[in-house]
């Protein structure tokens, strides 16, 4: 089946890729490594048909799955960034790039949820207001530890104790903190933990009023919409952006075609 794989090497650490690259060519898969500023939707619209996989991070992956959705193609990924939330919840090994590519071999398809800001396609989740900018400084400061983060999370919700300003579904909500997901998280107040599943079909939207995980307010519906005097900032998938208002979150159930080895569908 082979196919073409996307590395983006700004993901993760370049002096890996040269093995990546190798293991890739065993198995027959054809290999792009983009370059920086390089629209790696455009890249994956100039491919032929087949299979195409992406070797980067969180932010790399949804405007490549955007255009496996368009073409009907099915989607690799290859963990090869800094946290690889996705891929952790596909079942990889997110510590194994390598054994990720057996999927274009192995031919094992699974069907997976999307979301939707508007038009923009996340796999993971979208977070508003407060929590963006808890993500764009724990991004800035990711070889901190842990423990590190966290203090500095608690201190920015300490600076900032005013909700964002924000309606749900025509509804004023008082919150400092709004995620959108992509199914169920288990979730802390400063991070995300795990999902159970890719394909339930609903999107999770989890408000914090509060500093304490029992101050989360969770719904869940196939549809959202956020309301504000303007745009927010947002991190889609990780990824700073900025979102104009109102934003209609939707989900398009087992839409996105997604191959994983073999091995994945074992351990499961």
């Amino acid at each position: 089946m082979a196919g073409l794989l996307i590395v983006n090497p700004r993901s993760g650490d370049e002096s890996g890729s040269d093995g990546l690259l190798e293991a890739a060519a065993k198995r027959g898969v054809r290999v792009h490594v983009s370059r920086p500023g390089e629209d790696l939707a455009e890249t994956a619209r100039q491919a032929p048909d087949g299979p195409i996989g992406v070797a980067g991070g969180d932010g790399s992956l949804a405007p490549v799955a955007d255009v496996c959705l368009e073409r009907d193609l099915p989607f690799v990924c290859v963990p090869f960034g800094t946290r690889n939330h996705f891929a952790r919840d596909l079942g990889l090994d997110r510590d194994d790039p390598v054994a990720a590519l057996d999927a274009f071999v192995d031919d094992v398809e699974r069907r997976i949820d999307v979301g939707r800001a508007n038009e923009r396609l996340f796999l993971n989740n979208v977070s508003l207001g407060l929590y963006a900018r808890l993500v764009h400084r724990r991004e800035q400061h990711r070889r901190r530890t842990e423990a590190v983060a966290r203090l500095r999370a608690l201190a920015i919700l300490a600076q900032h104790p005013h909700p964002i300003g924000i309606a749900i579904d025509g509804k004023p909500v008082r919150a400092r903190v709004v995620l959108v997901a992509n199914n169920s998280y288990s979730l802390e107040v400063f991070s995300l933990g795990e999902r159970e599943g890719l394909d339930e079909g609903c999107l999770h939207l989890y408000a914090l009023a509060g500093p304490l995980r029992s101050a989360w307010e969770e719904r869940k519906g196939r549809r959202f919409v956020v309301g504000a005097s303007g745009p927010l900032g947002a991190a889609v998938d990780g990824e700073p952006d900025e979102l104009e208002t109102p934003i209609e979150f939707r989900v398009e159930p087992r839409a996105l075609r997604v191959l994983v080895p073999r091995a994945v569908l074992s351990a499961q």
